[in-house]
């Protein structure tokens, strides 16, 4: 849930897809929220669009609406919230049961704490269409917190609560405990329940604080970020050289200081018309990796030579 004003932002995991659970869900994101919900805008969901949750937005005093339909970007504000908060944290691993909704509860316990008070962001201002171009201007990046204590609307007992709330967090330990639970969810994800080890303790404040000056040369440290492998491209089409490449590479061998468009001349002269000029380029690449293991060898030995070192080291 986002409220649209501030960016104020709270997430809440569904252990099943339910409309009356999603009310129980609602009730205690509500007992969370700073200030009174007085509408709710939902997805075109048939969880949200029902007579459970009508009746209940009725019964609380709630203005019940719906978003855009028969749009992709139908939530423009909540939309955003699934990369940069929940995908950004949460990551994209399938996590089933009670035992991953349980640990996803208590990762957003602190996350709704780290990204309202210290998470700054932009918030669209104005924007203006010029033929095909569109202008944007946004407002200074603040947190959640901070547009709220700068609005007019909130009452003096909310601003003042939430001050108290401010002053008593830590902005690095709060990393810390995401961090923890970041882990715990990776493994209750890729472990087997059968071996699954009990929670983790979060580590030292002082050891996670000094981890922090060297973490960001390991690039992305988040527990629930996975990167995927770049497939290498294979050939697209056969090989035009498959059948003199071992005499290519013999001619290589002898005269390594041969050009690749003088091997191919080579080549023209002793089967003419079988390889056009067009190959040139082919024929570089694979001088090119070729020279690159020559230079290996040349460096480090053969391979051959160095495989028995290799497997004692390991």
């Amino acid at each position: 849930m986002t409220d649209i004003a501030t960016g104020w932002t709270e997430c809440a995991p569904l252990l099943v897809r339910e409309q009356k659970l999603l009310t129980e869900v609602l009730t205690e994101i509500r007992k969370l929220l700073p200030f009174a919900l007085l509408g709710f805008d939902s997805d075109n969901d048939s969880v949200f669009i029902n007579e459970t949750v009508r009746d209940y937005c009725l019964t609380g005093g709630i203005t019940f609406t719906r978003c855009r339909p028969y749009r992709k970007n139908d939530q423009a504000w909540v939309e955003q919230k699934n990369g940069a908060v929940v995908r950004k944290i949460v990551g994209y691993r399938r996590f089933e049961g009670v035992k991953a909704a349980a640990a996803l509860a208590d990762l957003y316990a602190t996350v709704r704490l780290f990204v309202n008070f210290f998470q700054p962001s932009f918030k669209l201002a104005e924007k203006e269409r010029e033929g095909a171009r569109v202008h944007k201007r946004y407002h200074k990046p603040a947190t959640p917190y901070q547009r709220l204590m700068a609005d007019s609307r909130a009452p003096e007992d909310v601003k003042r609560r939430l001050e108290q709330v401010y002053a008593s967090l830590d902005p690095v330990r709060l990393l810390r405990d995401m961090r923890a639970a970041q882990l715990r969810l990776v493994e209750i994800a890729d472990t087997p329940d059968s071996i699954a080890s009990e929670d983790a303790a979060a580590p030292a404040l002082d050891v996670f604080l000094a981890g922090l000056r060297t973490s960001w040369k390991a690039g992305d440290i988040r527990p629930t970020a996975r990167s995927k492998p770049t497939a290498k491209r294979g050939r697209r089409r056969p090989d035009p050289l498959v059948d003199v490449t071992a005499q290519l590479r013999m001619w290589f061998e002898a005269e390594p200081w041969r050009t690749a468009r003088e091997l191919l001349e080579k080549l023209q002269a002793e089967q003419p018309g079988d390889y056009p000029c067009g190959l040139l380029r082919t024929l570089q690449r694979r001088l090119k990796i070729w020279r690159a293991e020559r230079a290996h060898e040349m460096v480090f030995g053969s391979r051959q030579q160095n495989a028995p070192a290799v497997e004692l080291v390991r």
